[in-house]
């Protein structure tokens, strides 16, 4: 039948389907629904009014999100705000969105932007007397197979930590919620009975109409040409009526942000890339459908349908989405593009599949609109790398509407206090970097990750698209060895080694949340590390040089790091830097190579971050120099006992801990190569070396190593390896287990924390504080005692974490410890709030004497709780230094 849908209207009646095609030329709108609103500033055609010579802050769009950044602005006590749209108010990728409300989000800060989205478009109608739409709906979320279930039970328990009602139910439950839904092939459902529906054009305007009440001037038809920026600052935006002086810009151009960000003075990369998008709008079914009718959303069947009019929208993700707008702005505003029945058939099919009985329904339209999406599905904000003041937020991936009100508020809080109230991290522009602005890279990448926004994802998974972009010297030498690959910050990185005989397919097609088939694989090579030797490439790491003829580099370093770097030269110092409210901006080690230079080690992806946050604190002195040598150097990990035996032979130097102490540095020779830098860690605890070598040695460096190496029992070893012995050590990683919320004091790093050093650091006085006053959470780590490796479902991060029955935190991130044949979860504990709802300060007694579990989708699992790592447990050692501290707090 779908495919009488495509045919000619000019057919014969008897050829015609039961979904029976529409008249032509009809337009969008009807109940206000999807019509754009008139523009607030504008007094007509023929006669709009001047721009404004200066303003504080420019926002460019009008859309949905453009409105919520100049709403929560204004909330925020922000004056002279000026919002420009090229077309009119509301008239690009708003205007024909679908109009769902859900929280169901891959990741929690989506999900809290979208709850409070959710508050605010109720709360909007209220304040202004302005309709939003907004229709409390419920939604179910359809799982076809097991897996998909799992993933929805995953989900359900991080929803409910964060407060949002949901429940897993069965297929006889889901039918009694929605009255048109084939149940026959479904083993369940996640049930969210607080989404909702909204007309996103009316909360646009309700926005806008709130955001004008406050002061800001709203001026449709303004087209910005490019921002100018004078030493890294924004100082005025371009427009085809004239020039504006401002002290902010703020990108919300949506599907044009590329464009605008490259059409500046200095370009700006805003990683996006549009795709057409389509949906089915039919007429009033025969029994019409009420309007709190729930939103149904099938990834298995990759749709989605909601109510509308009587009727239903229905769309979906299809798997060969079609890219648009590779160069220019193509439309001044979104119109509705070109039908394309053939392609939009395997999702009309999977909605006939699912709702049978709507097969006579009429059809109103086909809809296909653009919408535009990010290299990892996850959307743009904060304040760009290169030129101070210019903001972004655009690259929603189809939840323009649901992230609008939160992703403003986080904005708006992130412009006034020099950061959000929540982590952002996930989503921050600073997670990308020029790498990912290809116009190729961009078009390919977006055609996989479109059809991944309703696709099964396992833990691990890696993109397909945009592969080796970035690889170290040695990468053709570790793939022929049978090095399986994972991609950070677009770098190549081997996750384990398959051994000659396995087989390569079926190892690279393994998709679980069970026991993967790598496990034994991973297994022998952490084996190798404790026992033997192996050699990991960690060429991704990032690195930096901080120089200077005097001081000053000594000075800066002083200034943003919690640690003292005044260490004799050749010294290295595990050190955090902190932003004023003592969290984590960076988490780093830092060689003294000299007196006035360093070397500076920091996570894959803190590339953009860590160097715009060394840069924004750095003095504008020439005789200060921050260099990027990430691409100069290979680093080879090598761990285990026998390390010190294979660089003795090929250095001809004792590698012995009486001559080549713990945490040192020395620049030596290995093999024929000179000046390696040989650092006495390995990221893991293990017994080992770290080598940072020129890059035209790697190869050379790599063959001598394993050659000699042979007799000790060398092997490659990949990053899963690494991430089980990092996490069985209790090694806290930035980014998964330390963010800009968490303190030194509150992971059991207050030793490298130096309170009495000369410089009063950055993040100092927040400590002292939170010192005096108490920590309120505590990183821990979680020995799973009744889990059954073979059978249960292993954690990944994110489960909520019980103590003695109630909610007390969750994981951070986890791995298997082969040592202790368990796993083991890092996360974080927090007490319950005391009298008044005011919170309480941990102790070790409380951590100690509680019963814990951990819940993996709906299934609690008892834990042992350790404040110190698992190897303690073995030696009965007295409790590391940093515990002692943590005692007398």
């Amino acid at each position: 039948m779908c495919s009488c849908v495509r045919s000619s209207r000019a057919m014969a009646p008897a050829l015609l389907p039961r979904l029976l095609l529409p008249q032509m030329g009809f337009r969008l709108g009807g109940r206000g629904l999807w019509t754009s609103p008139q523009c607030l500033a504008v007094s007509g055609d023929s006669q709009l009014p001047p721009v404004p010579g200066q303003a504080r802050v420019v926002i460019c769009g009008g859309g949905i999100v453009g409105t919520s950044v100049a709403y929560h602005l204004a909330k925020l006590g922000w004056t002279d705000i000026v919002l420009l749209e090229q077309g009119r108010l509301g008239a690009g990728t708003t205007r024909l969105c679908a109009g769902i409300l859900s929280m169901a989000k891959p990741i929690s800060i989506e999900s809290k932007m979208a709850n409070y989205s959710s508050s605010l478009y109720q709360q909007l109608e209220e304040e202004t007397g302005v309709k939003t739409g907004y229709v409390k709906t419920g939604s179910l979320c359809l799982a076809q197979n097991q897996d998909r279930f799992i993933s929805l039970k995953r989900l359900a328990t991080r929803l409910k930590v964060l407060g949002i009602n949901c429940n897993i139910i069965k297929p006889k439950e889901i039918a009694k919620l929605h009255p048109l839904v084939n149940i026959h092939d479904l083993v369940g459902a996640l049930h969210l009975p607080d989404d909702a529906v909204v007309s996103s054009p009316d909360v646009n305007h309700t926005l806008a109409v709130a955001a004008a009440r406050q002061g800001v001037q709203i001026l449709d038809r303004t087209a910005v040409q490019q921002v100018v920026v004078e030493k890294g600052q924004v100082m005025a935006v371009e427009t085809d009526r004239g020039s504006i002086e401002c002290e902010y810009f703020v990108n919300c151009a949506g599907q044009w942000a590329y464009e605008l960000g490259q059409a500046s003075e200095v370009k700006v990369s805003v990683p996006l890339h549009g795709c057409e998008h389509f949906y089915l709008l039919t007429k009033p079914l025969q029994e019409p459908l009420a309007p709190n009718t729930p939103v149904i959303i099938d990834m298995d069947g990759r749709m989605y349908a909601r109510q509308w009019q009587g009727g239903l929208l229905s769309g979906g993700f299809e798997k060969n989405p079609k890219p648009i707008f590779t160069e220019g702005r193509n439309q001044l505003e979104i119109q509705n593009m070109q039908e394309d029945w053939d392609h939009f058939e395997p999702m009309l099919s999977a909605l006939l599949r699912r709702m049978p009985h709507i097969e006579t329904a009429e059809i109103h339209q086909l809809v296909n609109c653009p919408e535009s999406f990010t290299p990892d599905m996850r959307c743009l904000m904060g304040e760009t790398p290169g030129v101070s003041g210019y903001y972004v937020l655009a690259g929603m991936n189809s939840s323009g509407l649901a992230f609008a009100g939160g992703a403003g508020k986080y904005l708006a809080e992130w412009m006034t206090y020099g950061y959000p109230t929540a982590n952002v991290w996930p989503l921050d522009i600073k997670r990308f970097g020029n790498l990912q602005s290809s116009r190729t890279f961009l078009r390919h990448r977006v055609m996989e990750v479109m059809p991944l926004l309703y696709e099964l994802k396992v833990p691990r998974w890696d993109f397909q698209t945009g592969r080796q972009l970035r690889t170290s010297p040695l990468y053709d030498r570790l793939d022929t060895q049978g090095a399986r690959w994972m991609e950070k910050h677009g770098f190549e990185r081997p996750k384990y080694f398959v051994p000659p005989g396995k087989d390569l397919l079926s190892l690279d097609q393994s998709k679980t949340f069970y026991k993967p088939d790598w496990f034994d694989i991973v297994g022998a090579e952490v084996k190798c590390c404790k026992e033997a030797v192996c050699v990991i490439d960690m060429s991704s790491f990032t690195k930096f040089e901080l120089t200077s003829t005097g001081n000053q580099a000594l000075e800066l370093l002083q200034y943003l790091c919690a640690n003292d770097l005044d260490v004799p030269v050749g010294h290295i110092v595990h050190t955090g830097m902190l932003n004023k409210r003592g969290g984590y901006e960076n988490d780093c080690s830092v060689v003294r190579l000299s007196k006035n230079s360093f070397f500076i080690i920091s996570p894959t992806d803190q590339q953009v971050h860590c160097w715009s946050w060394i840069k924004k604190h750095m003095p504008n002195d020439p005789h200060l120099h921050l260099e990027d040598v990430s691409w100069k150097y290979t680093a080879l990990n090598l761990i285990g006992p026998r390390a010190m035996d294979v660089l003795a032979e090929l250095s001809y130097v004792s590698m012995t801990p009486e001559h080549f102490p713990s945490m040192f540095c020395k620049e030596m020779s290995v093999g024929y190569a000179n000046g390696i830098r040989v650092m006495s860690m390995t990221h893991t605890g293990e017994p080992g070396f770290m080598l940072y070598i020129p890059i035209e040695y790697a190869l050379h460096v790599y063959n001598e190593v394993m050659s000699v190496g042979q007799k000790y029992g060398i092997r490659n070893a990949g990053y899963y390896a690494l991430r089980s012995l990092r996490i069985e050590k209790f090694f806290a990683f930035w980014g998964q287990d330390l963010d800009t919320f968490t303190t030194p004091l509150e992971c059991g790093r207050e030793f490298r924390v130096k309170f009495d050093k000369d410089t009063n650091f950055l993040g100092c006085e927040a400590l002292l504080q939170q010192r005096q006053e108490g920590v309120f959470r505590r990183f821990v780590m979680l020995v799973l005692e009744d889990h059954d490796t073979e059978l249960d479902l292993w954690p990944w991060w994110g489960e909520p974490i019980y103590r003695s029955g109630q909610l007390a935190g969750t994981t951070t991130s986890s791995a298997y410890s082969y040592t202790l044949e368990r796993h083991v979860c890092l996360g974080f504990v927090s007490p319950p709030p005391g009298p008044e709802g005011l919170p309480t300060p941990i102790t070790p007694d409380f951590i100690n004497r509680g019963d814990y579990e951990v819940n993996i989708a709906g299934q609690r699992y008892p834990a042992k709780a350790k404040l110190y790592p698992f190897s303690s447990l073995f030696t009965q050692q007295k409790r590391r230094k940093e515990d002692r501290e943590f005692s007398n707090l």
